[in-house]
Formats: structure tokens, sequence, C-alpha cells
């Protein structure tokens, strides 16, 4: 490759990296799977290596992690929280020897399983756990303290009288089991389900509410000792050692070779039984043991010299195709799913995988009959990769026209690729309907989960949302592990849950294109749900932010004479459906901002509804009309076209100036 293609190829690199780097360290929701973000990052390090002239000091290779978000308070790491260089061939580990051996003779190494997790600090003085970080960019985290405290393998004490300071890095992660459990809850509640189980970990720590943390299950494992007053080691498996007998859980494999075959070896072995392991890995780190010599070695910018991680590659199988079958979701999806020959794909027999939608089918150019690529993101959820080859007897598959639950004519709506049942009564549709009406953000109905839900589908006592309305104890404490107090408190809570107000009511309906705010909004316009109900296209489309899009779903919902069965239904239980009167300043009546960048210490959500509450509007595009743009960190084209028109430009200080000086 020329120079001129190699600056054009780096520069498109560079961009595809920070994307899919951001979606995975700050949003937790990667579009790729880590070995397809692996190779594109290796081949940008590859071109700025072969070009070293094209390298910049903003390129994602020479940075660790992403940003710390700022949901939370930062922490200033004083050992900085590096990576590792990743290498993908066996060739790469036998080059990597003979790098320290250039240095060192006769090298110890220790092998240990890479645990796909989020990487964080925790610090204990004087035997107290006192605080807990991310690893952030590396040099700056985020304060997790109270979500870190809901993990049981924490100590949250240690008895170690000689060591006044600790601080250890280890990687928080989600088991398999626990995984498969929470992807089901989520796939159940109709809620988008976490690609694989890092970013389950990941996004499960930095909840703001640490019950929510507690109750996803997470674990530890400790890899390195950060900074220790008191005490002193002269190997890394001696400060393992240590560690754990302090009653912090470590890599369940710490092997120590002199050989580096040996050690290759064993990394083999782990990646063949990868499958056995009750987390997910995806890799094996060898390091140096001896930590003068790991001194000696030093580091670059970016990574030590003395350890490298071996990535595996996920593992693909080929099978047959032997049909597709469709779902209904709460949403109404008509979801296909391919049923295909049983396979092994890590460490389980495999048989169904979800298709998506026609478009995908479509896409890949698969049929009944042929022959398909499978394998598992993130080794648990099973994909369909690709076409193998085409059968002898392929069949076309086509989506049904109808729903195959309740025969209603299924309906796609401009703009989507999915085909959706619109009927509210769909028996397929009930129990995900169910769980999200009883759910925390919808009528918040405390005991009523997926469990207990399930049961009383099954037992025939609830057929519809108002239904829970009508449940008396001894439907309760008729199900299994269900006595007459979880029954007392569960009808205390489905009473407590009519007072909920018309907000969580239109967002408890499921209404299609009506999320929490837009329910918030509806319910602050119309402050009842009659009229609501009365409202006609040119009304709803008149409110600031409600497109056509959303005011059809709407209109499409109460034209239903089943929702007004619900509406009707829901009322006679004596379900409040009226918004509470707020006062509202009018300190920003009148003007419009416009937000961009990163807050310091507030999400754009919130500092929207602070707007809002005050009588202002809030604009996702700059213009003449714009009053006000409120700039964080990072801001991008909306920052430069406000300088441009000549409008003030605000940072968090002084908007919370304006605000708080009224």
């Amino acid at each position: 490759m020329d120079k001129t293609a190699a600056e054009k190829r780096i520069a498109e690199l560079r961009d595809l990296v920070r994307y899919h780097s951001r979606l995975y360290y700050e949003l937790d929701a990667p579009e790729l799977d880590d070995y397809e973000y692996d190779l594109l990052y290796h081949e940008l390090l590859d071109l700025e290596t072969e070009f070293p002239d094209l390298q910049t000091a903003d390129s994602p290779t020479q940075k660790v992690g992403g940003a710390a978000s700022m949901k939370f308070e930062p922490v200033q790491h004083a050992v900085q929280m590096g990576s590792l260089q990743d290498v993908f061939s066996y060739e790469e580990l036998y080059e990597f020897d003979n790098r320290v051996r250039s240095v060192i003779d006769n090298p110890e190494y220790v092998v240990e399983t890479k645990i796909d997790g989020l990487s964080v600090s925790l610090e204990y003085r004087n035997g107290v756990f006192v605080r807990g970080s991310t690893r952030g960019d590396g040099f700056v985290g985020e304060d997790v303290t109270h979500n870190l405290l809901t993990i049981a393998s924490i100590p949250k004490k240690i008895d170690c009288p000689e060591v006044s300071y600790l601080e250890l890095r280890g990687e928080v992660y989600i088991s398999k089991e626990t995984f498969g459990k929470l992807v089901e809850a989520q796939e159940l509640a109709g809620e988008k389900p976490f690609k694989n189980p890092r970013n389950a970990a990941a996004g499960s720590l930095r909840q703001k509410d640490p019950k929510i943390s507690a109750k996803r299950g997470l674990d530890i494992f400790i890899f390195n000792i950060q900074q220790c007053e008191g005490k002193t080691f002269e190997s890394h498996s001696e400060s393992l050692d240590f560690v754990k007998s302090l009653g912090f859980p470590v890599s369940v494999l710490y092997n120590r070779y002199n050989d580096i075959h040996d050690a290759v070896e064993n990394i083999k072995y782990i990646g063949e039984n990868r499958d056995n392991f009750t987390f997910d890995i995806d890799g094996a780190v060898i390091k140096v043991n001896n930590l003068a010599e790991r001194e000696l070695l030093g580091s670059t910018a970016k990574y030590p010299k003395w350890a490298v991680a071996f990535k595996y590659p996920p593992e693909e199988k080929v099978t047959t195709l032997l049909d597709i079958e469709v779902q209904v979701g709460r949403t109404g999806a008509l979801t296909p799913t391919a049923v295909f020959e049983p396979i092994q794909l890590a460490g389980t027999s495999v048989s169904r995988a979800v298709l998506h939608n026609q478009d995908f089918i479509d896409s890949k150019n698969i049929n009944i009959g042929d022959s398909i690529i499978v394998r598992k993101a993130g080794e648990i959820i099973p994909e369909v990769v690709a076409l193998a080859a085409k059968g002898p007897n392929s069949e076309t598959f086509r989506l049904p026209e109808f729903c195959p639950a309740c025969g209603t004519k299924a309906v796609r709506e401009d703009g989507e690729a999915v085909l959706r049942c619109p009927n509210p009564d769909c028996p397929a549709q009930l129990l995900r309907n169910l769980i999200h009406f009883a759910s925390r953000d919808a009528m918040d109905i405390d005991g009523m989960g997926p469990a207990v839900l399930t049961a009383l589908v099954d037992n025939g006592i609830i057929k519809s949302q108002p239904d829970i309305y009508g449940i008396i104890a001894t439907d309760i404490s008729s199900i299994e592990r269900m006595g007459e107090k979880s029954a007392s408190n569960l009808i205390s809570a489905i009473e407590k849950s009519k007072k909920a107000g018309l907000s969580r009511v239109i967002y408890a309906l499921g209404i299609r294109n009506i999320g929490q705010k837009t329910a918030d909004i509806l319910a602050e316009r119309f402050g009842n749900i009659d009229d609501l109900m009365a409202a006609d296209m040119d009304s709803l489309c008149s409110i600031d932010g409600f497109g056509e899009v959303m005011a059809k779903s709407l209109l499409d919902y109460f034209a239903l004479e089943q929702s007004k069965n619900i509406i009707e239904r829901l009322r006679e239980y004596g379900v409040d459906m009226t918004a509470e009167k707020k006062e509202k300043s009018n300190l920003f009546e009148g003007l419009t901002f416009v937000l961009t960048g990163t807050l310091p210490t507030m999400t754009r959500n919130e500092a929207s509804d602070i707007i809002i509450a005050n009588g202002g509007k809030v604009s996702s595009s700059v213009s003449k009309k714009t009053s006000f743009v409120l700039a964080g960190e990072e801001a991008g084209s909306k920052l430069t076209k406000a300088q441009s028109l000549g409008i003030k430009i605000i940072d968090e200080n002084e908007f919370l100036a304006m605000v708080n000086n009224q």
C-alpha cells in the first residue's frame, strides 16, 4: 500500500475505532464483537507502525480504554491502570519471548485466564474498603464505591495489620449462568438484552442506583496489586498468593513456566477448555513473574513490555437450517428464529438463533435447507454469521402476513424493518405486556415479577392488565412459594400502584414509540386520560418534540376497542389517570436551548428537564431562533455553528447560576 492510500485508510480506521471504542467502553452497547474490533484496531496499529510519520497523538492507538463517565465523581489513579498489548498468533508469543530474553536471562512466566469484564480499582486503608473506581482512560476513572459494596465476594474489611494501604486491580464480571438468566428476563420484559457478559457487567456497575447493581449478580477476580504500603513482594505469583490469603478471589489459574513452549501449551489448553469455565474469557495473559525484571523491561507509552494478552478467535461451525419459526414479542414484533441441526459451540449444544427480521434473512441470502455458519456472540448468544452453501432443495422463507398467535393482519411501519401484530389482546403478547405494566418504571408493583405473573397467567387468573387489580389474596397464596404474608404484601403493592398517576399509566400501557419521557410530556400537556384520548393529530404534533410517528402510534392505539376497554376497566378499579399539576416557573419562557457535549455533573436529559420545568424549550439543532447553547466537553458541530451565528454559549456553571438566581 502506498502512503496516500495508507493515509486514507488510517483516517477511516481511526473514525471506526473511535466510534466502536465509545460504544464499548463508555456506552456499554457494542455493535461488534471483541474479535472484530481487535482486528480493526490492529490493522490501524500495523499501518501506523509501517508509516510512523502518519501517527498522531490523538490516535486511538495512543489511548487506553474510554473516557470516564460524568455520572460519577472522577477518581485520579495514582498508578496508571494501563492495558496489555494483544496478540493473535502463537508466533507472536514466541516473538514476545525473544524480546524479553534480549534483556532478561531465563525469565519465568505466569499464565492466567483473561476475564472479559470491567476493570476496577479497590482501595483499603487500615484494613477497611474505602473506595472503588473504574479504569476510565487509565488515568481518571469513576467512583463506583457504592455499587462495588454490593458485590458479596469483595471483602469489606481485611485482617492485615502490617499493611496500612492497599490498592488492588480486578475485573468485575457476570457468570455465564447469571448472564443467561439476565438476558432471558430482559427478552421476556421486551427489553433490549445485553450483547455479552462484559457489557452486562459494565452496565450493571455503572448504575446510579446501587440496588440495581445488587440484583445483577456481579462478581470479581483480583489480578494485580497496584500499591501496597507495609509489605513487599518479589514476584507476581507471590502477590497473588497474598491477595488470596486475605480472602479475595483471584484467577483460577496462574501457572508458572520457565519455558515459553510450556507456557504456549498452557495457553492452548485454556483455549480448548474455556467452555468449562463458569465465566467468560476472551484470552489468556502471559506475564514475566519477577517484579524486579519487569522494572528492567519497562513499558512503552501505552503497554508494559513484560506482558501480552493472547486473544482467542470466536468459534464458528457449519450446520443445516431446518426451519424458521416465528415468535411474537411484547411490542407485537414478529421475530423469526432459525432452527438448525444441533452443534456444539462454547461447550453447549446449540440449535436455535434469532434472525431479527426479513431484511436480515434476505441480506444473508439464507433459505430453509441451506448450510449456515453459526457462532456465539460473546461466547453466549448464538448468531447466524453467513451462508455456507446453498442446499439442493432450499425453500425461500417469507414472514407471514398474519400474526401466527391471533390471526390479526401484521403491519410494517414506514422506516422500520420489523413486522408487527397491532392487536393489544394478542395472547402471545400478554405475558410480556403484563411484565412491562408492573415494572419499576411503569406501575411499579413491587413483588409482581415475571415468575409471579407467569403463574397468574398460567392459572387463568390474569388475562389483561386490568385483571391485576381484581386479584385477591387467595389467588396469590395458591402460587407455589407464595404464602399469606407474600400475598398480603403484593395486594398492598397493587393497591399502592393505583395512585401512580397519568404519566406512569401511559408508559405502562406499552404504546409503540411512547417512552417514559414522552409519557411525562403527554401527562403534563393533557392532564387526564380522557383529554389525551380525545386529542387529534394536529394537537399532538403541536407539542414540541412530538412527531407524526409518535402521534400516529398514540392515535392507532386509542382507536382500538380493546384499548378503550382497558382504560375503562382501569378506571372502574380506581386507577388514578390524572396528572398532578406542577408549579411551573416562567424563568426560561420564550427561550430555546440547544445542548451539546458532556456536562461535568449532570446528564443532558437532567439539564433538559430543568429547562422545560422553567418554561423553556430544548431543540436538537442550532438555528437563528436558538437563545443559548449549553456546551460541555467534546462539544461538536453544534458549537461550531453557534459560534458562526453569534449565539450565546454557556457552560454548566453559567446555566446553574441562571437557574439559582431566578
